[in-house]
């Protein structure tokens, strides 16, 4: 029994086995923008290329409603399995998934009628507006399949089925490059056929698992008819905030950055910038998945009063977020110009840009999986306040302050360096954090 496994005692291994499809699930995930850029780059050009990038944060920052209802939903469901109420942790679970599809349409309606005055309201203009437009309408109706994606992506693993989350996504990811080199490389559908190719591949994503467990199935959850409970979720919402900020947040940063870069280096910047979140989206999916994955056992062991097992968790967790870091940074600066010239390898000036930039984005890496996975424990801990405190601060806060003054002082330089100052002052606050509330928790 998966629960029975989440309370054992978790060695290095069977954590790395239990939070390995969890991670293969977010990086798959993560593919599908990064699949669209490259047959849009490649095979429509750089305008349109800089346009999906343009646009994306506003597309990303929707869909981060899934991830707020996926780990906040998780967290609690969890904790009510390990006190023992699995009627109540199900009945959550049908009613956060209903509650879930009825909001998806509601932010659909909304993006399609502010879509073309934000877009204006963030400097497009001409090509690069419409390109954005034609883009974007197509994604937007696929709002509801992509909130369903990543919230169901968090509660494979609350369930005890990582692996069917996995392939989930694997047929998802399959499906999405498949699609992207018929529409585009065959028949020369452009930038539609980018956003269709992405609808239909979170449409698996997202159906799929509700079908399932919409059915008698052999997981620990399934949907069943559910009633609103509004004081759970209150307690979904405010444990899954963190989440949803620090997304949030990423793409109101993004837009900035966009806005920052052309003013300092025109639509090539934004070309350049698109391929640092290609890199940074897949590798970021790592520290994310593996805090999604350890969420279930974190909550359950705090569920259970296990604070031996919680001490073990946190100390490992850091570990293998240490050994992870120093392997992105290198992988990072290793990759930087065969990945560059896999996105821009058709304009050499552009192509040298993104070479410079990503090596000195990579040393990011160093910094950020600490401040995702102390936001995540302690969204795990069901304390909301403190895990979106750590979000907000990482992202809004550090990045803001460090894209809008450090180029004053670097010009465009100061841009691919803000980033770095951000994360390591994230870290510092994580920390901070950690160290203050070991008292209530009992983690050290």
């Amino acid at each position: 029994m998966p629960c029975v496994s989440m309370g054992s005692h978790f060695t290095y291994a069977s954590l790395i086995r239990l939070t390995f499809p969890s991670v293969i699930m977010l990086v798959f995930s993560s593919i599908y923008g990064v699949v669209d850029g490259f047959f849009v780059s490649n095979f429509v050009g750089k305008t349109a290329f800089s346009a999906v990038n343009f646009i994306m944060p506003f597309l990303m920052a929707l869909g981060s409603f899934g991830f707020m209802f996926g780990t906040g939903g998780g967290a609690y469901i969890a904790k009510k399995m390990g006190e023992g109420d699995d009627k109540k942790a199900n009945d959550v679970f049908s009613m956060l998934v209903c509650f879930s599809i009825v909001f998806s349409f509601v932010l659909t309606f909304l993006g399609l009628v502010f879509l073309r005055p934000l877009a204006i309201l963030l400097g497009a203009e001409g090509v690069l507006l419409e390109d954005c437009i034609r883009y974007a309408r197509i994604l937007l109706i696929g709002i509801p399949a992509f909130i369903l994606q990543y919230e169901f992506q968090c509660l494979f693993a609350t369930a005890g089925k990582p692996k069917l989350g996995l392939y989930t996504t694997l047929a998802a990811g399959i499906a999405n490059i498949a699609l992207d080199a018929l529409f585009i490389a065959v028949l020369d559908w452009k930038i539609e056929g980018a956003a269709a190719a992405t609808v239909i591949s979170q449409c698996i994503g997202g159906f799929i698992p509700l079908i399932y467990f919409g059915k008698k199935n052999s997981s620990l959850l399934r949907i069943r008819r559910a009633r609103f409970d509004k004081e759970a979720m209150i307690k979904i919402c405010t444990n899954g905030s963190s989440e949803l900020m620090s997304n949030i947040s990423t793409s109101l940063v993004n837009m900035l950055y966009n806005i920052q870069l052309l003013k300092y280096a025109s639509s090539d910047g934004v070309a350049t910038y698109g391929v640092l979140m290609y890199v940074n989206l897949v590798f970021l999916a790592l520290f994310i998945g593996y805090s999604v994955g350890s969420a279930p056992v974190i909550s359950f062991s705090y569920g259970a009063g296990n604070k031996a097992e919680l001490k073990s968790l946190l100390k490992k967790s850091l570990v293998v977020i240490s050994v992870s870091a120093m392997v992105m940074v290198l992988s990072s600066y290793i990759l930087s110009s065969p990945l560059s010239k896999l996105f821009v390898g058709y304009d050499e000036a552009l192509c040298s840009m993104t070479v410079h930039s990503l090596k000195i984005f990579s040393l990011s890496f160093l910094f950020s999986g600490f401040s995702i996975f102390s936001s995540s424990f302690f969204t795990a801990l069901n304390d909301g306040v403190t895990s979106a405190l750590i979000s907000f601060l990482r992202t809004l806060v550090c990045q803001t302050a460090a894209v809008l003054l450090l180029p004053l002082i670097f010009g465009i330089e100061g841009i691919w360096f803000s980033i770095i100052a951000a994360e390591a002052s994230a870290v510092a606050i994580s920390l901070f954090f950690l160290i203050i509330k070991n008292k209530k928790y009992g983690y050290w």
